[in-house]
């Protein structure tokens, strides 16, 4: 049995060779660094952590007292975040302080900024 296709043939699709040579380079970046700080940001206990050291330079003493996590947990996130260079951390008398580098305030920033005119787009 004869099947005859009613679809015309699109059009040859015609990519520039300037452009090709682009996205090549573009698809053999090392993207694992960027990869891995999106990683960091997927839990949104990272995320909370980063909008109260924007508030404020905590203590994870401080962190443990306002929400439900182990002090250990939040050792653990903080951590995460300081290899992502997005917190740093200073010893002031016996306390570990936290605080966004300037890279983890303008991530923020513009985290922030993009969701909310996204969300403004969207009413």
């Amino acid at each position: 049995m004869k099947i005859e296709s009613t679809q015309e043939c699109p059009e040859p699709y015609f990519l520039p060779d300037e452009t090709t040579l682009k996205v090549q380079k573009a698809m053999q970046e090392d993207v694992d660094s960027m990869a891995s700080l999106f990683k960091v940001l997927s839990d949104p206990v990272r995320i909370h952590i980063l909008k109260a050291l924007e508030v404020s330079d905590l203590c994870v003493c401080v962190l443990v007292e306002i929400t439900d996590y182990k002090h250990s947990a939040l050792s653990y996130h903080l951590k995460l975040l300081k290899d992502a260079n997005l917190v740093e951390s200073k010893r002031e008398r016996n306390f570990q302080m936290y605080c966004l580098t300037d890279f983890g305030k303008v991530l923020l920033r513009t985290m922030e900024s993009s969701f909310n005119e996204k969300l403004q787009a969207q009413l």
